[in-house]
């Protein structure tokens, strides 16, 4: 029986990279772009460095952080990924730096935020008359107290009972602790949540793992719909709040 649901963020609630158009407008870099200038900037001021190295070291580091996401189901935190490029380059930052940097970093997204998806917002509220909801969402750059900003700005933080995010965690999903989170704070058995998102390895086939239901959204991210085994499909938000109830025998 279905007695809660759980939201991921990235491509299911948030729109992501949607805030990319708007930092053009304004004559931003791009934030990968950006990152890598602020870190450069940072370390180029205590003592010279050129962009190049900066750019290979962040490359690496960046793979490096892929293979344990996906692997390990870990997300390092933004100071941690830095200090692993500062120290492939054999370079120190003052703290006072290192801490500024980080701040530029995690706070992209809020500084420029990106857009929330269609219809989710309607759907959320509809469903929270009926569920309690909770967000299992990994924190790739912005932190959970970003996106719980993030969540506040667009108005629908006051719907979740429950936040699950992997840098406040220690684990990303598909792990059980993600998950085990949500259902400890919303009071429910794991098997009792359906999670909503857009990638099936994750969002689809973890979820199943540990016997929940789960649902593909497909609106943003369209790539694993020929794949998925997801137990129902949902194209655009407003189909959401009919799928749950259909699921939930209601």
């Amino acid at each position: 029986m279905i007695k809660a649901v759980t939201f991921d963020l990235w491509d299911t609630v948030i729109h992501d990279d949607s805030d990319e158009p708007r930092r053009a407008a304004q004559g931003l870099r791009s934030k990968k772009e950006e990152r890598r200038y602020l870190l450069w900037q940072a370390l180029n001021n205590e003592v010279p460095i050129t962009q190049e190295e900066v750019w290979l070291a962040c490359n690496t580091t960046d793979a490096a952080f892929n293979h344990v996401w996906h692997e390990q189901f870990v997300t390092w935190c933004v100071r941690e990924r830095l200090q692993i490029a500062i120290n492939g380059l054999d370079r120190n930052l003052s703290e006072s730096a290192l801490d500024f940097v980080v701040q530029q970093y995690e706070e992209m997204e809020i500084s420029v935020a990106p857009d929330m998806i269609d219809g989710v917002s309607d759907a959320i509220a509809d469903l929270a008359q009926d569920f309690p909801l909770a967000v299992v969402s990994d924190a790739i750059v912005s932190p959970g107290r970003c996106l719980r900003q993030w969540l506040e700005m667009n108005h629908i933080l006051q719907y979740f009972q429950g936040f699950a995010f992997s840098d406040e965690v220690g684990f990303s999903k598909p792990h059980r602790n993600m998950f085990a989170l949500a259902a400890e704070q919303m009071g429910v058995a794991i098997e009792e949540m359906v999670h909503v998102g857009d990638r099936d390895h994750n969002d689809i086939k973890g979820a199943h793992a540990l016997g929940m239901k789960a649902i593909l959204f497909t609106g943003t991210r369209d790539k694993d719909r020929a794949i998925t085994t997801a137990d129902a499909i949902c194209e655009h938000h407003r189909e959401l709040p009919g799928i749950v109830r259909k699921l939930a025998g209601q």
